[in-house]
C-alpha cells in the first residue's frame, strides 16, 4: 500500500506541475502546497482500495488511474486551446463543439501536450523493469498477520492521514498566506463552486478542479456571495419610479430574489448623452458574424464590409470572449446584457426563461415588427425556442427559409442564399419600422478540409503564401462578405437604405485556425486575449464615419442600442451599459474574469497585471475586479432564477393587490 501511495503522489505532482508548466501558470506558488495536500488525499484513497485486491489486479488499477489521469489533463489543454475553456462535465453540450471537429481538434495540439504521458511512460517501465525485482519485506518484527487485524490497522492509518490532510486542505482555502489578494472570487467560495474554472485549476490543479467539476455535477453549482464595489453615481436626468418595485422588495422572503433586487435597484442609471435618440424610428438590422475577426477589415478582398466599416462607425478595441458555448451563448449576452453563465452552455440550459428586457422586447414595445433568422438546423442550438422566449416575433431557421443545406458539418449553407431570402421575406412590406436579427454561417469551421464555401473562392488567394486553411477561411468570408453586398443592394433598390442602421459584429475569432496561422494576416501580438478581438461595425449612409476606442464586447449592445433608438429601457437592469454614456465602464471583461482597459490588463487565472503606464493602484484594480465579479454572479443568479419573469408578476401582484384595495373601500361605500 506504502508503495502504491508513493507511486500515486509522485505521479499526481508531476502531472500538476507540467500542466501548470505548460499553460504558463506560475509553477511554483503556494497554491502548490494546497494541491500536494489534494494529491495526498487522492493517492491514499487509490492506494488503500488497491491493497484489497490481488498483485496483477492492484497494478492495473494504478496503471489504468494513472493513464486516466494523463489523458484528462492532455484533454484539458487541448479543449482550453481549441474552445478557448477547460472543459466541464456540466456542459454536455460542449462535447459536440469537439466530436464533430475532432481533426480540427487533434490539429490544433500543440507537441508540448503530448508531454503529460511522459509519467504514464515512466510509470510503465518501472512496473516492466523495476517492480518485479524488488522484494522487500521489511523487518519482519512489524510484519502484521495477514487478517483483520492488517485491514483494521490500514484502514485506521488511512482514515488518519486522509482526515489530517483534508483539514489542512480545508483550512489551507482561508489561511491568510494561502490567498491571493487580488483573486477576484474567494478561494474558499471556488471550492464550493468553482464557477470559474481557470481560477479553480490555478488553484486546485487540474485534477483537483475534476474532482470539483464531478461534485457539482450533482449538487449544482452554488451562487457565489455577491462582490459588492466602489460604484460613483452620477446625477442623471433619466429617472424612474421605483415605488412598485420598492414595495416588491419589501414584501419579498426569498434572499436570492432579494440579493438580485437590491443589486439592479441600486446600480448606476446612465445618462441621456449626444447620441440618445440618433436612429430613432429607424429600421434595424443586427448581423452576428460567425468566426468573423479582423482578418474581416480588408478593402481588397471584401469591399462591401470593409465601406461599412471605414464609412461607419467602428470600433478599435471590440473583443469577443469565448465561453463554453461561444456562438449561442454571445448570441444570448447581446440579445440580453448579460454574461452568461461561464461553464454551461447558458442559452439550451435555460433556454424557457423570458427577458422583458430584451433587444427584441425593447422594439416589441416601440411598435415594431421583429424577427431573427438563422441559414442552419436546431442541431446545436435551439434557437426556436430561445429567440421566441426572447421576445422574436417570428423566428425562420434554415427549413423555414427553404435555402439548401446540407446535414454534413463541413458544409454548411451559404450566406448569400441566406441574405436573398431574409431581404425578400424582410421586405415584403417595408412600411412598418422592423427590427431585424441575422446570425451568418458560411464562415464556420472546418477549415482544414475542402468544402464547397471553403472552395468557391480560392482563386482570389492563390497568389498569397497562406496557408490552406487559412485560404479556405477567406474563401467562406468572402460568401459573407457578398451576402452583405446583396444586403446594401436589396435596401437601396427598396429606397430604404437611408432609414436603416445595420450592426455587425463577430461570436468569436476563428479557432479552427491556430495563432500562428492567423499571424499570417494579423501581425500584431495574439497573446493575452488579443486573439478575441473582433469587428464591432454600426452602419448607416448617413452617418459620418468614425472610429471609437472604447474597450467593449457583445454585453454592450443591447444597452447601446436602446439609447441610440431613444427605447423605453431602464439601464440598471442590463450588466452592459451604453458605449457612448459619459460614465462608461470603460473595460472589456473575459469570461474567467480578466479584463483591459485602455492601460491595463488584468490575468484572472494568475492575477498577474500588466500596466503600460503603471497608473492604476491595487485599490484600483481590485475594485475593477469587484465590479465585474459582482456583473458576472449577478447574471449568473438573473438567468438561473428566471428572473424578470419573476419581477414581471411580482411587480403586477403588487399592482393587482393595490387596485383592489382601492375598489374595497368603493364598494364598502
Amino acid at each position: 500500500m506504502f508503495k502504491n501511495y508513493s507511486l500515486l503522489l509522485i505521479y499526481i505532482m508531476i502531472i500538476e506541475i507540467l500542466f501548470r508548466f505548460i499553460s504558463g501558470v506560475q509553477v511554483f506558488d503556494t497554491s502548490l502546497l494546497r494541491i500536494l495536500l489534494g494529491a495526498n488525499v487522492l493517492a491514499l484513497i487509490i492506494a488503500y482500495l488497491a491493497s484489497f485486491l490481488g498483485k496483477i489486479s492492484n497494478k492495473i488499477l494504478i496503471i489504468l488511474c494513472s493513464l486516466f489521469f494523463s489523458i484528462y489533463a492532455f484533454l484539458q489543454l487541448g479543449f482550453n486551446n481549441f474552445i478557448g475553456v477547460y472543459m466541464s462535465f456540466n456542459t454536455s453540450s460542449q462535447l459536440g463543439a469537439v466530436t464533430d471537429y475532432v481533426r480540427e481538434f487533434f490539429g490544433s495540439f500543440y507537441p508540448k501536450y503530448y508531454f503529460m504521458f511522459i509519467p504514464f511512460l515512466l510509470i510503465c517501465l518501472y512496473y516492466i523493469f523495476i517492480d518485479k525485482h524488488l522484494n522487500y519485506k521489511g523487518d519482519k518484527k512489524f510484519v502484521l498477520k495477514k487478517g483483520r487485524y492488517e485491514t483494521v490497522i490500514k484502514t485506521i492509518m488511512t482514515v488518519f492521514f486522509v482526515g489530517l490532510s483534508g483539514f489542512l486542505y480545508y483550512k489551507s482555502l482561508t489561511v491568510d498566506f494561502m490567498q491571493d489578494d487580488l483573486q477576484m472570487i474567494k478561494t474558499i467560495d471556488l471550492f464550493k463552486s468553482p464557477s470559474v474554472p481557470s481560477t479553480a485549476v490555478d488553484n486546485f490543479g487540474i485534477l483537483g478542479f475534476g474532482l470539483l467539476d464531478i461534485k457539482t455535477l450533482y449538487t449544482g453549482l452554488e451562487d457565489i456571495p455577491v462582490v459588492y464595489a466602489n460604484q460613483v453615481k452620477h446625477k442623471t436626468s433619466r429617472s424612474f419610479d421605483d415605488s412598485t418595485w420598492e414595495e416588491v422588495i419589501s414584501k419579498e422572503k426569498d434572499s436570492t430574489y432579494k440579493t438580485i433586487n437590491n443589486y439592479l435597484i441600486n446600480n448606476s442609471i446612465t445618462d441621456y448623452n449626444d447620441y440618445t435618440g440618433l436612429f430613432k424610428d429607424k429600421n434595424l438590422i443586427v448581423i452576428m458574424m460567425e468566426s468573423v475577426n479582423d482578418i474581416f477589415i480588408n478593402e481588397e478582398y471584401y469591399p462591401n464590409f470593409y465601406k461599412m466599416y471605414s464609412e461607419g462607425w467602428h470600433f478599435t478595441n471590440n473583443y469577443s470572449p469565448r465561453n463554453s458555448c461561444s456562438t449561442g451563448n454571445n448570441e444570448f449576452s447581446a440579445m440580453t446584457g448579460l454574461y452568461s453563465i461561464y461553464n454551461n452552455c447558458t442559452a439550451n440550459v435555460y433556454k424557457d426563461n423570458t427577458y422583458s428586457t430584451s433587444l427584441f422586447n425593447l422594439f416589441n414595445r416601440a411598435n415594431y415588427k421583429t424577427s431573427s433568422m438563422h441559414d442552419y438546423t436546431e442541431n446545436y442550438y435551439y434557437r426556436r425556442t430561445i429567440h421566441k422566449n426572447l421576445g422574436s416575433g417570428k423566428y425562420y431557421g434554415v427549413e423555414d427559409l427553404g435555402i439548401d443545406y446540407s446535414s454534413v458539418y463541413r458544409e454548411w449553407a451559404s450566406d448569400e442564399d441566406f441574405m436573398k431570402v431574409a431581404m425578400d421575406i424582410t421586405l415584403d412590406d417595408p412600411k412598418e419600422p422592423f427590427m431585424l436579427w441575422l446570425t451568418s454561417v458560411s464562415s464556420h469551421q472546418p477549415y482544414k478540409v475542402s468544402s464547397t464555401e471553403g472552395d468557391k473562392y480560392l482563386e482570389y488567394f492563390e497568389d498569397t503564401d497562406y496557408p490552406m486553411d487559412l485560404q479556405r477561411y477567406m474563401s467562406k468570408l468572402k460568401t459573407l462578405d457578398n451576402a452583405l453586398g446583396i444586403l446594401l443592394d436589396r435596401l437601396e433598390k427598396a429606397k430604404i437604405l437611408d432609414d436603416t442602421v445595420i450592426v455587425m459584429f463577430g461570436d468569436h475569432y476563428p479557432y479552427g485556425l491556430s495563432n500562428e496561422t492567423i499571424n499570417n494576416v494579423l501581425t500584431y501580438d495574439l497573446d493575452n486575449y488579443e486573439v478575441e478581438r473582433t469587428p464591432f461595425v454600426i452602419y448607416n449612409s448617413e452617418l459620418e464615419a468614425k472610429s471609437y476606442d472604447m474597450y467593449t464586447s457583445y454585453v454592450n449592445i443591447t444597452p447601446t442600442l436602446a439609447n441610440l433608438f431613444d427605447l423605453n429601457y431602464d439601464p440598471r437592469l442590463y450588466m452592459g451599459s451604453d458605449i457612448f454614456s459619459p460614465d462608461y465602464f470603460n473595460v472589456v471583461a473575459y469570461a474567467d474574469g480578466s479584463w483591459k482597459n485602455k492601460s491595463t490588463y488584468y490575468n484572472a487565472k494568475t492575477s498577474e497585471v500588466i500596466s503600460s503606464q503603471n497608473d492604476m493602484s491595487q485599490g484600483e484594480i481590485k475594485n475593477i475586479n469587484a465590479q465585474i465579479a459582482s456583473k458576472m454572479q449577478i447574471s449568473s443568479m438573473i438567468i438561473k432564477n428566471n428572473y424578470f419573469a419573476y419581477l414581471d408578476q411580482a411587480k403586477e401582484d403588487v399592482l393587482n393587490d393595490e387596485t383592489l384595495a382601492a375598489r374595497i373601500p368603493e364598494e364598502e361605500e
